[in-house]
């Protein structure tokens, strides 16, 4: 073999490993696959996400913010081609579960990223556990892919700073004032502290935030598919004083309540007694009001119709008694 046919055997080689071989790939189950060519990712002309649902969550001073074009998605399967000057980007698309204290760029952050510090309204320094769940959204993958660089740091710092935020200014819902008097709805209210509303409204805080951030996809192209918050610690030093107004506060409205039953229960029993005895005037008045429209009506029909009624009465009367005393007239 010459020289020129083993560079060019030595060429072809190379040519079908480099260009044939490496240029095959799959995509996984849980995987979306992007590719690109000279840089440039493949894209849908003229399709931006906000032609998507997820752009309906935008406002409209961030949806001239974030417009992202919408790309051309490899699903699962293959094997697919792709040339040298060009390059995949493998997505995992999987729901991940991460704490809410957890920083990726700073592993000692957050007390070793197991508790999250946060201020409620009334200047209480608070420590916040709990579990947030997200998945890369693969109607918006360009976000991910190139609209930050570290799109997990940035979506963990766009959650904490909305959290931190409707925690300082978190007011419980006021469902107990509306059906108790106001001098007892007041007193409970007066009685109230913010991490006790906050632990009694754990749900409602976590359904809040869930409507806040509907709108990480369209941003960030990351979804955060719910917020589990579990636990609202005081500091240890007044943890002992929060527990003596706590117990305090349960038992004034314990008192409270037990007031208000009782008065809610005399109450009841005297509308009961006053319709009893209503119904036994009532009782008491028909007959005689039936009586008089009798007799009303024998007066009608003639003096001698009321004369006999009576006449038959007295015979009634005196058949039914033992005795009768005659009155004599002198």
């Amino acid at each position: 073999m010459s020289l020129f046919g083993g560079v060019l055997a030595g060429f072809l080689l190379y040519f079908f490993v480099r260009c044939i071989l490496a240029g095959l790939f799959t995509v996984q189950q849980n995987e979306r696959a992007v590719i690109t060519s000279f840089g440039r990712a493949q894209r849908i002309k003229e399709k931006t996400t906000l032609d998507l649902p997820v752009g309906e969550s935008l406002n409209e001073r961030d949806r001239e913010r974030y417009v992202y074009p919408q790309l051309r998605v490899i699903g699962p399967g293959g094997p697919y081609f792709k040339f040298p000057w060009q390059k995949v980007y493998k997505v995992d698309i999987a729901i991940r579960t991460v704490n809410l204290a957890f920083d990726p760029e700073a592993p000692t952050a957050n007390q070793g990223n197991t508790i999250l510090d946060a201020v409620t309204k009334d200047q209480l320094n608070i420590g916040i556990t709990g579990q947030l769940r997200y998945k890369v959204s693969e109607l918006n993958l360009y976000a991910f892919l190139f609209g930050v660089k570290n799109p997990i740091a940035h979506i963990m710092g766009y959650f904490v700073s909305i959290l931190r935020e409707r925690i300082a200014n978190f007011e419980a819902r006021e469902t107990s004032a509306a059906v108790m008097p106001e001098g007892v709805a007041e007193a409970v209210v007066m009685e109230g502290v913010s991490i006790n509303d906050l632990r009694k409204n754990l749900n409602d805080l976590n359904q809040q935030m869930d409507q806040e951030c509907v709108s990480s996809a369209a941003r960030y192209g990351i979804v955060l598919d719910a917020s589990l918050i579990t636990g609202i610690d005081p500091p240890q030093e007044i943890e002992s004083a929060l527990a003596a107004i706590n117990t305090a506060h349960n038992e004034v409205s314990a008192e409270l309540s037990l007031a208000q039953a009782n008065a809610d229960q005399k109450i009841e029993q005297s509308k009961r007694a006053v319709e009893i005895e209503t119904m036994r005037a009532q009782a008491e008045v028909q007959p005689l009001e039936r009586l008089a429209e009798q007799l009303s009506e024998l007066e009608g029909r003639g003096s001698g119709a009321l004369d006999a009624y009576l006449r038959n009465v007295r015979l009634g009367l005196f058949g039914k008694a033992k005795r009768v005393i005659a009155g004599v007239q002198l």
